[in-house]
C-alpha cells in the first residue's frame, strides 16, 4: 500500500511539472518595438496552484491596472485627429494587455482567489484618478495625444513597480515570468512614448 501511494504521489508530481512546463507562451513578431509583451505570454491559466500572497496580489492588482490602460487606449482611439503613431501605440497596448488580463484571471481562478480580494489601488500605483480620465476624455487632437502619452508613461511606471515587487516576492513561476516580461516590455514602451512625446 505504501509503495502504491508513493508511486501515485510521484506520478502526480511529474504530471504537474510537465503541465507547468507546457504553460510557457510562444512569441510572435510584427509588433512595434517594446510593444510585444502581450503576444509573448500564454493566455492559459497557470497549471500549478503553487502561489503565495504576493502572486495573488500581483494578478489581482495588475488586472485592474491593465483594465484602466485599455480604457485609456479606447478613449484615445475614439478621437479624430490623433497622430497615427500614437493611435498605433494605443492599439498595441490593447492587443498586449487584453490577453494578459485573461491569463491572470485564469490564474486567480486556478488559485481559488478572486480579482476583488485585494481591493482597489490608489493613484500612487500609477492609476489615473477620475479627474485624470475626464481630462483625457475632454482633450482633443494633439493635446489629447500628448496627454495620453504623459498619463500612460506614469501608468507604466506604476506597473513596473508592481511587477518588480512580484519578481522579488512571488512564488508562482508563471506569474514571476510575466512580471519580468512586463518590466522589460513596459520599460521599452516608456522610452518609445517619451520619444513620441518629444515630437508632438
Amino acid at each position: 500500500m505504501k509503495t502504491r501511494t508513493a508511486a501515485t504521489a510521484a506520478l502526480t508530481l511529474a504530471t504537474a511539472l510537465i503541465l507547468a512546463g507546457c504553460a510557457v507562451g510562444t512569441t510572435s513578431g510584427g509588433s512595434m518595438p517594446g510593444m510585444d509583451h502581450g503576444s509573448s505570454s500564454s493566455a492559459t491559466p497557470a497549471q500549478s496552484a503553487d502561489a503565495n500572497e504576493a502572486d495573488v496580489m500581483f494578478a489581482s492588482m495588475m488586472i485592474e491596472h491593465h483594465t484602466q490602460a485599455i480604457e485609456m487606449s479606447d478613449t484615445l482611439l475614439s478621437k479624430d485627429g490623433i497622430d497615427e503613431r500614437v493611435t498605433a501605440l494605443a492599439e498595441q497596448i490593447k492587443a498586449a494587455q487584453e490577453p494578459e488580463i485573461a491569463q491572470m484571471e485564469g490564474w486567480l481562478e486556478d488559485w481559488g482567489a478572486g480579482s476583488s480580494d485585494m481591493g482597489s489601488m490608489d493613484h500612487g500605483s500609477g492609476m489615473m484618478s477620475e479627474d485624470d480620465m475626464q481630462s483625457l476624455e475632454q482633450a482633443t487632437g494633439t493635446d489629447a495625444a500628448r496627454l495620453f502619452l504623459q498619463q500612460m508613461i506614469e501608468h507604466h511606471r506604476g506597473a513596473i513597480d508592481m511587477a518588480q515587487e512580484e519578481a522579488t516576492n512571488g512564488q508562482n513561476s508563471d506569474a514571476v515570468a510575466l512580471a519580468n516580461t512586463i518590466i522589460e516590455a513596459q520599460t521599452s514602451e516608456i522610452s518609445t512614448m517619451e520619444e513620441l512625446l518629444a515630437t508632438l
